[in-house]
């Protein structure tokens, strides 16, 4: 699903699937556009994730979409 504003002529895409690293569930989640997500509990075993070193948000290091300020910024 993409909705939003529009970046280099494709819409925002604002839902990323998580997998979780531990237990391997899968979760669509939908992304804020005003703000990074830091931590992020997996509903299936309840390990909280945290973004790896480099990331700035649990999206950009366990989704299957990057958060939308990197999408817009393509960094």
């Amino acid at each position: 699903m993409s909705t939003g504003p529009f970046t280099d002529g494709a819409p925002l895409q604002l839902i990323s699937t998580i997998d979780c690293p531990v237990c391997g569930h899968r979760a669509d989640e939908r992304m804020p556009t005003d703000q990074c997500v830091y931590f992020y509990q997996c509903m299936e075993c309840g390990q909280l994730l945290k973004p790896e070193p480099g990331d700035c948000c649990v999206f950009c290091s366990y989704g299957s979409v990057p958060c939308p300020p990197k999408q817009v910024t393509g960094r």
